[in-house]
């Protein structure tokens, strides 16, 4: 009996069902075209209903178990749902409700991240991939970046960061190089102090006892000395007769100017050559024959 009752109360179950759904209205399908809703209530209602298809399909395109093919279909529905959204949001607007455009948010997927690939594999431009449609073969490398390459510096970049430091000119600022040269400094300055008060009692010394004209014993160092300064002066001597000599030299050479052409190494050996046959013939031939030779040339107008 209670399996019978079972049944019964089951069939009526149905029975109710199927009465409430009969009251119901008939569902609404979405208009192919956006331009043919005229209320602007509907046509929102529209464009949360592709909102929420958009989102159902996101969360199911992050599985990557479902398979190349499948992934690829979902992924086309979305990126149709997506100008479907845009075509029913300029509706809106035409209707004269709010921009949603112009105010909402870009769309992304679970991880945060939507990308635009430009007309990839012979899709339009603006066609986007989501979830794990963006690890498929042939996609993965649309998303690789390429290598940075290493831009060459010019001369230009290269001289532009040479500044002072470049030459050593600011090693002195930190305090560093000074704290270390200090010592060494202050020993080589006392150390030449101390040479220089040693040189001057020599001379001193020397120079009263040329004075006086007493014979006074001279040291080593002394006679060193002296033949430095000897030396010294000789040397400024020769130094000054040598740059007057040059600077005579150079004055010559400026102020030598050519006025005619002279003469290359040919023009020189065919003179020289033309001297000594004059003179072999002033030597072998007489006068007459050599004024006749002349005035032969003259008249054959002949130069040589």
């Amino acid at each position: 009996m209670a399996r019978n009752e079972e049944k019964a109360q089951s069939m009526l179950n149905r029975f109710i069902a199927m009465k409430a759904e009969e009251k119901k209205k008939p569902k609404e399908r979405r208009p192919f075209l956006a331009s043919e809703c005229r209320d602007l209530s509907e046509a929102d209602k529209w464009r949360q209903q592709i909102m929420r298809e958009i989102g159902r399909k996101v969360a199911e395109i992050q599985n990557e178990g479902l398979g190349e093919h499948r992934l690829r279909d979902l992924n086309d529905e979305i990126n149709k749902l997506i100008r479907e959204k845009s075509h029913w949001e300029r509706r809106i607007v035409e209707l004269g409700g709010p921009n949603y455009t112009k105010h909402s948010a870009k769309m992304t997927d679970l991880d945060g991240n939507i990308v635009d690939v430009p007309n990839p594999g012979g899709r339009g431009p603006g066609y986007r991939y989501f979830g794990a449609a963006k690890k498929l073969p042939g996609v993965r490398e649309l998303f690789e970046k390429p290598p940075e390459l290493r831009k060459r510096r010019t001369r230009y970049d290269i001289y532009k960061r040479i500044d002072a430091s470049y030459y050593g000119y600011r090693d002195d600022e930190d305090g560093v190089l000074e704290r270390l040269e200090a010592p060494a400094e202050t020993a080589m300055r006392l150390a030449a102090a101390e040479e220089w008060r040693r040189v001057e009692e020599i001379r001193k010394e020397a120079r009263k006892g040329v004075r006086s004209g007493e014979v006074v014993e001279v040291t080593t160092v002394a006679r060193e000395l002296l033949r430095e300064e000897e030396e010294d002066v000789v040397e400024e001597e020769r130094e000054r007769e040598r740059e007057r000599r040059e600077r005579l030299e150079e004055k010559e050479r400026r102020e030598f100017v050519v006025h005619v052409p002279l003469p290359d190494e040919k023009e020189i050996e065919r003179m020289v050559l033309e001297k000594k046959k004059m003179d072999l013939l002033s030597r072998y031939v007489s006068e007459d024959l050599m004024e006749e030779q002349s005035e032969a040339k003259d008249m054959l107008n002949i130069q040589r």
